[in-house]
């Protein structure tokens, strides 16, 4: 038996989408699992919206999640020549023929289907007629001969044996009137060429896979084996498009979600072992396998995947979870500053226990990563006459403290709640908007602490505050 090798084939057109990312996971898994190869192919013979950048993107979106692929990437667009030859070869053997109808008749036939509330398929008009009879004005595409009679049966790794109609299969056009291929054909070429055995792509490729089953057939080539895994709906119950929120990776990196959370989450979305919920990247490999993939379609549910990068956050290391949110911030918000770490990771402590997302730590953070305090007037507002002597006072006494900690700061709050009549909010919102700018964010005494008593002497001398 041939090494196991896999594929992920994105056109470089747009960001990389959520689907497309669980798709070449599984491929990926299920490749490392048999110890195989997966490779990357880019689809980018649409020249007008392929684009570099967008290559570029989708590379380094699959790198992000863990996902690496064996040896060069394989660039479609090189391979035409390959494409057209075999669209020839086909030609010649009698499994293919030059249709001359026009665009016209092409949408008269298309104009009576609607009518007729059925499905289009080309009439085959040109399937048995001679060449000699061909309009001279006419440009023709090259269609493949498709079976009619008889059925075609897919052995489908993932849904099972599926039957099709030979008569439904229309003779699909491989060869434009440009000279340009088709996807059929220049899918099947690639894969054969690439010595690919194993197809994992979304279900909506169904059709696709028993045309190109009759390419590989024509050409007397080695058939790989298919799966076809339920694409993933909204939660809603609607199929997920590019027009959705938080559709592409990069909306999930955007708001904080980290790579191995979500390539946990992905991995569990509609395929599972035993009753396990959580993997690490090694135990990921080690288990996955097409038998554990659901027939029916997946709801994307944030609210699942908030849940999971909630746990990732509060179980990983400090020093991991610091260094993602160096990266996140560099990325997104403002770079930390290496002289900022000591002060960050003491406070991940406490921050990290009240956050879904790195964003969310970023936002709770933000007094100690930003080397100023920005007030909003409508904040700036609570700070009355009261709430200024409350400052003053605190600050008086906090200057007499010489060890920072809960058990020194704590009486202090106590004598000026029983002095001012008030309560812990009437004296710790003050207090907090003067030391981060927000009324907004962790416990008093965690701020404190993790600014260190001369940044708190500092701040709370703001010419703003007091």
């Amino acid at each position: 038996m041939s090494k196991v090798a896999t594929r992920f084939a994105p056109s470089p057109t747009g960001a990389l989408h959520i689907g497309g990312v669980r798709t070449a996971l599984f491929n990926w898994l299920f490749s490392k699992n048999q110890k195989g190869t997966f490779h990357l192919r880019i689809e980018d013979t649409d020249k007008e919206r392929s684009k570099d950048e967008h290559k570029i993107q989708i590379i380094k979106s699959l790198k992000w999640i863990g996902i690496e692929h064996d040896g060069e990437e394989y660039i479609q667009s090189t391979k035409i020549k390959d494409h057209i030859d075999v669209a020839n070869e086909l030609l010649k053997s009698g499994n293919a023929y030059k249709c001359y109808c026009s665009n016209e008749e092409i949408e008269e036939q298309k104009k009576r289907a609607r009518q007729k509330k059925l499905p289009y398929i080309y009439n085959r008009k040109w399937r048995n007629l001679l060449e000699a009879d061909a309009p001279k004005n006419i440009k023709p595409v090259i269609r493949f001969k498709s079976k009619i009679e008889g059925t075609s049966m897919l052995k489908d790794l993932v849904q099972g044996d599926v039957e099709i109609e030979n008569s439904t299969i229309e003779d699909f056009i491989i060869l434009r009137n440009d000279g340009t291929p088709t996807y059929n054909l220049s899918a099947t070429v690639d894969d054969h060429q690439m010595n690919i055995t194993h197809i994992i792509r979304g279900d909506d490729h169904k059709i696709n896979t028993f045309k190109q089953m009759q390419i590989y057939l024509a050409m007397k080539w080695v058939l790989p084996q298919f799966a076809h895994i339920p694409l993933i709906h909204t939660i809603k119950g609607k199929k997920l498009s590019k027009r959705d929120n938080a559709s592409t990776l990069d909306d999930y990196s955007r708001i904080g979600i980290m790579p191995d959370a979500l390539r946990n989450y992905l991995l569990r979305l509609g395929w599972s072992y035993e009753d396990k919920e959580i993997f690490t990247l090694d135990e990921s490999i080690k288990h996955f396998n097409l038998e554990g993939i659901g027939k029916s379609p997946s709801k994307l549910d944030m609210s699942r995947i908030l849940s999971m990068n909630e746990h990732y956050i509060k179980s990983i290391d400090i020093n991991e979870l610091y260094s993602h949110l160096v990266d996140y911030c560099e990325i997104y918000k403002e770079k930390i500053k290496p002289e900022k770490e000591a002060k960050i990771k003491l406070s991940l402590s406490f921050l990290k226990n009240k956050a879904k997302t790195l964003e969310d730590i970023f936002n709770n953070a933000k007094y100690i990563i930003l080397d100023n305090v920005n007030f909003t007037e409508e904040d700036l507002k609570l700070i009355d006459d009261k709430a200024k002597k409350i400052i003053k006072e605190f600050k008086d006494e906090f200057l007499s403290i010489s060890e920072l900690n809960k058990e020194t700061l704590e009486p202090i709050i106590n004598r000026l709640i029983k002095k001012h009549e008030t309560n812990f909010k009437g004296v710790g919102q003050p207090l907090r908007i003067a030391l981060t700018g927000s009324k907004f964010g962790p416990g008093i005494y965690d701020i404190i602490i993790s600014l260190g008593k001369k940044e708190v002497e500092k701040r709370l001398g703001d010419k703003i505050i007091i």
